[in-house]
């Protein structure tokens, strides 16, 4: 029988498009399922600020009655202002392993972003390349993601390298071992350059008191991130949903700020203890149970995700993340805490992987982001 295409037209379809992958993976060992609620929230046009400057379409793929796969279709037209390229974006695509199930959803993709003027599509890659859903697993099939990482199953990329696709950039993540101790050597190198650039350390006890520095922090992830992949500045709009939405999660002893002299941030890192399996017994959903497992998860963990990493561009290149890695490692030893993971790092981001040198570190999963030009008629 042939695939039918619907497109997601209310609130009721969009439930389906965003439950299907917990059909797709049910007990996979390794599928992390995000929060439905959070997910919804994220595609919806009432919901999600990014729909101030880009418009989505949604498709589900049917085969015999039962949903087989689905699709959105992103155009971020600030994007477009800042690069100057006519580019649209897919994202939020899952399917079972039919090559004519995903190139059904790929091809009204497409033919949608050439209705639009678009010369080229990206993806997988959502509305906010920083902070939504990006690439494709491509290594790492027998490893578990973090909540801010992606999971699919091993034939994804020949799906779409079958369909014209061809690699764009890769995302590296690495797993990396805590020591036992922190060298004299990078101590004292720390201290040095917190005296020379005047620097000290946010000391706060609550979230309640960080979240005054949660809009400095979107302020200098925009400025560091500016030149890299994909990336558009967040509007303040944007920045007080992420906040609202992430910073619930965040606790202050699992994180590092870094102020110049008169208060002002300069740089940062955000890590949370390991959700991963908790998200797995909570299916979706915070209530009744999904909350419990992710306050235990959170109690005593022996792993961490290092989820965000900025510095400002004033303070590259002046040692500003020895600061960060030397007061979250001796945090982990303080805690008893073997394993941190590294989120997705672009490739050629040498400043960070030299980093990873001076640890007990394996790259162990790769992202990757597909690139096509449009048959622009």
């Amino acid at each position: 029988m042939s695939i039918e295409l619907r497109e997601v037209k209310n609130n009721k379809d969009l439930k389906k498009f965003v439950l299907f992958p917990y059909s797709l993976y049910k007990n996979h060992k390794y599928w992390v399922p995000p929060l439905i609620k959070g997910e919804l929230n994220s595609l919806r046009k009432d919901k999600n600020p990014a729909f101030d400057h880009c418009e989505a379409k949604y498709v589900l793929a049917y085969k015999n009655g039962k949903i087989v796969g689905r699709i959105a279709g992103i155009i971020n037209y600030r994007f477009i202002e800042k690069w100057g390229k006519k580019n649209a974006r897919f994202c939020w695509m899952d399917f079972i392993d039919d090559l004519e199930v995903s190139g059904a959803l790929l091809n009204n993709i497409e033919q949608w972003a050439v209705s639009k003027g678009m010369e080229s599509i990206t993806g997988p890659l959502g509305f906010v390349s920083s902070m939504d859903p990006r690439g494709t697993l491509y290594e790492g099939f027998n490893e578990m993601p973090t909540i801010s990482s992606v999971y699919n199953y091993e034939y994804y990329p020949k799906h779409f390298e079958t369909h014209g696709f061809k690699k764009e950039t890769d995302y590296v993540e690495y797993e990396v071992k805590a020591p036992s101790e922190i060298p004299e050597k990078a101590t004292k190198i720390c201290n040095l350059i917190i005296k020379r650039y005047k620097l000290k350390k946010l000391e706060v006890k609550s979230t309640k008191e960080m979240l005054p520095y949660g809009k400095q922090v979107f302020d200098v992830l925009n400025a560091a991130f500016e030149p890299l992949f994909g990336f558009v500045p967040l509007t303040d709009k944007q920045i007080d949903y992420f906040t609202k939405k992430y910073f619930s999660f965040v606790k202050p002893e699992y994180t590092t700020a870094v102020l110049d002299e008169n208060d002002k941030l300069v740089g940062f890192q955000i890590s949370i203890p390991s959700l991963s399996h908790a998200f797995q017994k909570a299916k979706g959903k915070l209530f009744p149970f999904g909350f419990f497992h992710i306050a235990k998860a959170m109690k005593k963990p022996d792993r961490i995700d290092i989820l965000l990493v900025g510095v400002h561009p004033e303070y590259q290149n002046k040692g500003v993340n020895s600061i960060f890695m030397t007061d979250l490692t001796q945090f982990c030893i303080d805690k008893g805490i073997v394993w941190a993971e590294s989120n997705g790092e672009l490739e050629e981001n040498e400043k960070v992987q030299n980093f990873w040198r001076y640890y007990d570190a394996r790259l162990h999963k790769r992202t990757r982001i597909y690139f096509k030009t449009l048959a622009v008629k």
